[in-house]
């Protein structure tokens, strides 16, 4: 009769029915016996396989955990290599900035030195047909070209 009814309360709910030999039975090796012969293979068949479920599911935790270590380290690999590269990028650019500075300087230096030979080619040609007015003219021209520049260079040499 126990045999029975502990087989068709085992397969309807487990838990209750291990509450139910408890109360039915209050010394443990009574019902003991009962879940032995009749659960028991189950319930340590079921117990292994939960020990075994725990147990690759800790693996696979350990596992990605391992994995989660190396993508981090590979994420902190890179944003390291991304602000060395965002430092030379900005050295270079503070460079192009002076580069830019440096070529439009010589430009107006070279634009000044053209202006300074065409001044004293029309000082030559103009002596050469003797008109000297128009020499002393252009003579005090070049004079304040040549003023002129100096003074924007020392602005220059200051700023620097």
């Amino acid at each position: 009769m126990v045999v029975y009814i502990t087989h068709l309360l085992y397969h309807r709910l487990l838990s209750s029915f291990i509450d139910f030999l408890r109360r039915m039975f209050p010394k443990p090796h009574c019902y003991d016996l009962i879940l032995h012969s009749k659960i028991g293979m189950n319930m340590q068949t079921k117990h292994k396989k939960k020990k075994a479920r725990k147990h690759d599911s800790e693996l696979k935790c350990r596992r990605w955990k391992g994995e989660l270590e190396e993508i981090r380290k590979e994420q902190n690999s890179i944003r390291e290599g991304q602000s060395k590269v965002g430092e030379k990028l900005e050295a270079m650019e503070i460079e192009c900035e002076a580069l830019h500075e440096e070529s439009k300087l010589m430009i107006e230096r070279s634009a000044l030195t053209h202006i300074r030979f065409a001044v004293m080619l029309n000082i030559l040609t103009v002596r050469k047909n003797g008109d000297y007015a128009k020499a002393a003219h252009f003579t005090q021209l070049l004079r304040e070209i040549i003023a002129k520049d100096n003074m924007q260079q020392q602005q220059t040499l200051r700023n620097s």
